[in-house]
């Protein structure tokens, strides 16, 4: 009797990319693709009722971010295994993931193909990360020996500062020559570092954290 094929979901609001990881994810006869989605909440719906082997989760993903799919993963008791893909080797934010229980953290300029190779091997029981993952996530874990302020990037720490002055994401974008979106992006990685989920807690938080004066 042949052994089940390893159940597999993927979420990523790239289609091409996300393309890509399911041919991958096809051309491997002993996974079974299960759903193929665009952002964090379709993500986590799928989750609950496919309950895949193994989630190929976008950190950043529209809805909820891939950590966050992985904290409601973990919370809710499900027994799917995730792997997180990042576009930037933030070593703060594998630190959070590696945390959280994700079972690899792969930079998304990995091939497709040792991207497969992740989902089988935690499927096994293993834990994988990329070899530049794990100096920043080496790092970062050096520094929370040292205090538990989060690390942040001088781009964040100017966002930071600018929140606390009360300036709203157009104008922290004017005043940096960044898009709107970006400093979205920027105060949703703020958000995750601190654990908070708006302004007001973010800078409460920060100055707790003594990250503000």
């Amino acid at each position: 009797m042949a052994p089940a094929r390893v159940r597999v979901l993927v979420a990523d609001d790239h289609p091409l990319f996300r393309e890509a990881v399911v041919r991958a994810v096809r051309e491997r006869p002993e996974f079974e693709l299960v759903a193929e989605v665009g952002d964090g909440q379709a993500a986590l719906a799928a989750i609950a009722e496919l309950a895949p082997d193994v989630a190929v989760l976008d950190v950043k993903m529209p809805g909820l971010s891939g950590l966050q799919v992985l904290n409601a993963v973990r919370r809710d008791g499900h027994a799917t295994r995730v792997i997180l893909l990042s576009a930037f080797l933030d070593g703060a934010m594998a630190f959070e993931g590696v945390a959280a229980g994700a079972a690899a953290y792969l930079s998304k300029e990995a091939d497709r193909r040792r991207i497969t190779d992740a989902v089988a091997a935690v499927h096994r029981g293993e834990t994988v990360f990329d070899p530049e993952i794990q100096a920043g996530l080496a790092a970062e874990i050096r520094a929370r020996g040292v205090t538990d302020r989060p690390v942040l990037s001088p781009r964040e720490r100017e966002v930071l500062s600018a929140i606390a002055e009360g300036r709203s994401a157009p104008e922290i974008g004017r005043e940096l020559f960044l898009s709107t979106a970006t400093v979205k992006s920027h105060l949703q990685s703020l958000y995750e570092k601190l654990g908070v989920s708006d302004r007001a807690a973010a800078v409460a938080e920060a100055m707790r954290r003594g990250l503000l004066e």
